[in-house]
């Protein structure tokens, strides 16, 4: 019923008696009362302490007239661009536009615009002057500061001078709205709003934090804007301050001088929420499903992959350079009570459509239950080192016991047949798990036939760059999976996700790694061509030349054509790639790899026709000769040969 979500017209707020809305809320998604959707929890928390909150959804960017639906609010707006980067939503990384949005009614496509945050900043700034407004959720957060955007290839100035905002709320944003509210609801000014953790505002004078008082208030001043855009060695010493600035123990302030004397200036992360405080969010009355008003459409599609999941934790010290969770969540693990899964659990197995299928439990890394180590709740996480790469921290706690209980207790809950986790296992974590019992009881009860990895390549160069562990440590994950999988007379297979591309990778990394599937008999049906999203090492990278870690000068491959055969080469067997593949093995000096023998990626261009069938007999009987092998012909390899031993 309409009436148990938030107001999304004039007629729904007049009806439970609302005079004047304290927030109007605009988002560039679908209303979808979930807790995987962060407008969804944000208006829900505010809700909870009282103020009125009104949902404006995809507004037409083109008429301020619609964000008008409820008049001028009390507090302010707030904005959302999305569950996803309006951008990224918009756009494959080949800059072509995508057909459909997932959430967006019916998934149709251009229902919000580009930039979708900066927009409707400006369309509210036509019609309101003096409102406040605060922006917030992934696209703000993770453009917080000077960034480099890819759609544009340039480089950008801080997102709430672009969008007229007056604040930003980085990050999960529950603990700094809510005292955002509370500072607005006393009469004090938004510009006088700066002393909040996890917020982002602009000043004229940074007295207070910088010059002779910079020791005492802890803060750093960042290469100017200008400067960066010049001096691109300065962007990525800039983005590593800001890098090992994402702890609420640890962080400084930082300020971003601009031209005309403006700072934009970002206060520390707000600190992790404990047990308690996730509970209480995740236990607020969401309806788990889309507004109603949605239905004649189709509803949204993006409801179907978290309608029968369930979030155990946030946080990742996963690390990966390509990952913005260090940015946006941070890298301290913080989790949920058993009680309170099981209540949502609850809550799943009573939906009609419910088959007995829990599909995920779990967050950015399912089986991340805990902070890495103790001192980081009170100490913080380390600046000069990640906890897993490039090997496992001494101090790094990688019991998997109280994951594992979980999954136990939600196994046995009436109605539930199954329980999958499907938002990915770090296998070297796994590994560090002297036990064994969670990768046992993982590969016997949740393991729907495949399990979903991320080596992301094979090659250590490229993984040094990207935050990976050593090919050699997946490899013995593979072998352990097999191990477990062959004593429980199981037949479960790994698909591992590979990643094109990314800075480091050349032309012969790329070969590497196609020679590596030939050998396992894998070509995988989906590559992730690698994408440069805002506030990502890798992107700085890729934007720089530059490791911002170590300084390192990097190789990055910008050119589409080479990015097309880096791609083509690890799915080689496909015919439409040939061409691509054929040149990438003549460019890397690799005509080896082209012929008809085992190890041969393709055939000659020759071998087409009654010539061609001739030459590859010849070349085949002179193989067999050269080995002294007399072997029938092996069988094509297919899925279920994946990772097995030759």
């Amino acid at each position: 019923m309409t009436e148990d979500f938030l107001p999304i017209t004039r007629q729904e707020m007049e009806k439970r008696g609302i005079r004047q809305m304290d927030f109007v809320y605009v988002i560039g998604d679908a209303y979808v009362d979930h807790p995987s959707f962060g407008p969804a929890i944000i208006s829900r928390v505010l809700d909870a302490r009282g103020y009125h909150v009104g949902i404006i959804s995809q507004p037409d960017w083109k008429d301020p007239e619609s964000i008008n639906v409820f008049g001028k609010p009390r507090l302010g707006f707030l904005i959302c661009g999305g569950n996803m980067d309006s951008m990224v939503n918009h756009y494959y990384v080949s800059r072509k536009r995508r057909a459909s949005d997932a959430y967006t009614p019916g998934g149709v496509m251009g229902k919000r615009p580009d930039y979708a945050t900066v927009v409707y900043g400006n369309l509210i700034r036509r019609m309101y002057r003096d409102v406040p407004v605060i922006i917030g959720g992934i696209e703000a957060s993770l453009r917080r500061l000077a960034h480099y955007d890819y759609w544009t290839d340039s480089f950008k100035r801080s997102i709430l001078l672009d969008s007229r905002a007056d604040l930003i709320s980085y990050g999960m944003g529950e603990l700094s709205i809510v005292e955002i509210a509370e500072a607005l609801s006393s009469g004090l000014a938004v510009k006088d709003i700066t002393y909040i953790p996890g917020t982002v505002y602009k000043t004229r004078d940074i007295s207070g934090i910088s010059g002779h008082r910079q020791e005492e208030y802890n803060a750093v001043v960042l290469p100017s804007y200008d400067r960066m855009k010049q001096d691109s060695s300065l962007y990525a010493g800039s983005f590593q301050i800001q890098y090992e600035n994402t702890d609420s123990c640890t962080g400084r302030i930082l300020a971003e001088p601009y031209p005309g004397g403006v700072y934009v200036v970002q206060n520390p992360p707000s600190r992790p929420l404990s047990m308690q405080e996730m509970d209480d969010v995740y236990d607020l009355p969401y309806q788990r499903t889309y507004h109603p008003s949605y239905r004649e459409a189709g509803g949204v599609p993006a409801i179907e992959e978290v309608r029968f999941s369930l979030i155990s934790s946030r946080g990742c010290f996963g690390g990966c350079s390509f990952c913005a969770l260090t940015f946006h969540q941070g890298r301290t693990v913080q989790v949920r009570s058993h009680e309170s899964i099981l209540r949502e659990a609850g809550k799943i197995i009573q939906d009609p459509d419910f088959k007995g299928y829990i599909h995920d439990v779990g967050g950015p890394t399912a089986n991340f239950r805990h902070p890495s180590c103790d001192k980081q709740l009170s100490m913080g996480v380390c600046k000069n080192r990640q906890c897993l790469f490039p090997s496992p921290c001494k101090n790094m706690n990688a019991d998997h016991s109280d994951y594992l209980n979980l999954l136990r207790a939600l196994r046995a809950l009436p109605g539930v047949k199954k329980v999958f986790i499907r938002s990915g296992i770090r296998f070297d974590y796994l590994l560090a798990d002297q036990s064994g019992e969670f990768f046992r009881e993982l590969v016997e009860h949740h393991v729907s036939g495949q399990l979903k990895v991320a080596p992301e390549h094979i090659s250590d160069a490229v993984l040094k760059r990207m935050g990976k562990p050593e090919n050699k440590v997946y490899q013995r994950f593979v072998r352990k999976y097999e191990q477990i999988n062959a004593s429980l007379s199981k037949k479960q297979f790994l698909v591992p996700y590979l990643m094109s591309s990314h800075p480091g990778s050349t032309l012969k990394e790329a070969i590497e790694l196609a020679v590596y599937l030939k050998g396992l008999g894998y070509m995988p049906e989906q590559v992730q061509d690698f994408y440069p999203t805002p506030s990502t090492l890798s992107t700085v990278m890729y934007a720089t030349g530059i490791d911002p870690r170590c300084g390192e000068k990097v190789y990055v491959c910008r050119n589409p054509h080479e990015k097309a055969m880096q791609r083509a080469l690890i799915q080689y067997r496909n015919p439409k790639n040939y061409d691509l593949v054929l040149e990438a093995l003549q460019k890397g000096q690799r005509e080896d790899l082209i012929g008809y023998g085992r190890e041969c990626l393709i055939r000659p261009r020759t071998a087409h026709g009654k010539d061609g069938d001739q030459k590859k007999k010849e070349a085949v009987s002179r193989s067999a000769a050269a080995k002294g092998a007399d072997r029938k012909p092996q069988k094509k390899r297919t899925i279920r040969n994946i990772h097995k031993k030759k």
